[in-house]
């Protein structure tokens, strides 16, 4: 699937895409996963590097979301949403799960991510609730 709007991706990218339910495409160009050590998953985690609770969706939209028209809050304050940059590539380096993150798998997110050519990190993480570590790739 082509992501509108969007080239290939640059040739410096050196990234997979582990994907499980979803492709990768012009816009989403990488996807990984760190399973928690001792194989700790419940029922509730996807052992894939696909969101399991919103959270990596809703970090991703908030920094490299498209542009939505008509977008309000109850009907309040309509006008147009987007994210920080909605010409951003996305990588998606997935090391949380429901019972906690794996911090070797923390390391071996940021050295991926650095070696795939991943050019701006944003990391957001902590506890439980968090599911994703998300990587941003300026758009070319």
């Amino acid at each position: 699937m082509k992501a509108i709007g969007f080239s290939p991706p640059p040739t410096k990218w050196k990234g997979s895409c582990q994907a499980s339910n979803f492709t990768c495409n012009n816009k989403l160009i990488g996807a990984k996963f760190y399973p928690p050590l001792h194989n700790e998953l419940t029922s509730k985690d996807i052992e894939a590097s696909r969101d399991s609770r919103g959270h990596g969706t809703h970090t991703t939209s908030t920094v490299a979301g498209n542009s939505i028209s008509m977008a309000s809050m109850l009907g309040l304050a309509q006008g147009t949403a987007r994210g920080g940059v909605p010409s951003a590539r996305v990588a998606v380096y997935k090391v949380c799960w429901f019972e906690g993150c794996n911090e070797a798998g923390i390391l071996a997110a940021f050295d991926d991510a650095i070696k795939d050519g991943v050019d701006i990190i944003s990391v957001s993480i902590g506890g439980k609730d968090s599911t994703k570590i998300i990587c941003f790739k300026d758009a070319l």
